[in-house]
């Protein structure tokens, strides 16, 4: 039978990709990647990319986005990225607490996704 493997690309749609680009390159600390189709930016996340793209079609209330969806994106430090994106005014849905899979939070992007990051541990 034919079936799913598992996630191999994700990507949110936003009406406005230059603040998309800046605020999860240069907030967030994402490298956009020097491919990506038109309408979209795509940056260098492993093991899955991650992209932000134009509206595929209009999909009018924004205050619903992402809602049912989690976005989870592995980091280095919970706890320092929480305080980096709280100093630079970033909505934080929840503060850096313990779960089954570490240390984690929660911060609300310009554009009303809800992005869980959680610590992972790094290679040696």
């Amino acid at each position: 039978m034919p079936r799913l493997i598992g996630p191999d690309f994700i990507g949110i749609q936003t009406k406005d990709l230059d603040a998309a680009r800046t605020f999860y390159r240069d907030i967030v600390g994402l490298t956009p990647s020097a491919k990506a189709p038109p309408g979209a930016v795509v940056f260098e996340t492993h093991p899955i990319p991650f992209a932000v793209r134009t509206p595929i079609e209009d999909f009018g209330d924004t205050d619903k986005l992402g809602v049912g969806i989690a976005i989870w994106f592995g980091c280095d430090d919970a706890d320092e990225l929480h305080t980096h994106l709280r100093e630079r005014d970033v909505p934080i849905a929840f503060p850096p607490k313990d779960g089954p899979f570490g240390r984690y939070f929660a911060f609300v992007d310009p554009f009303g996704y809800t992005i869980t990051a959680h610590t992972v541990p790094t290679k040696q």
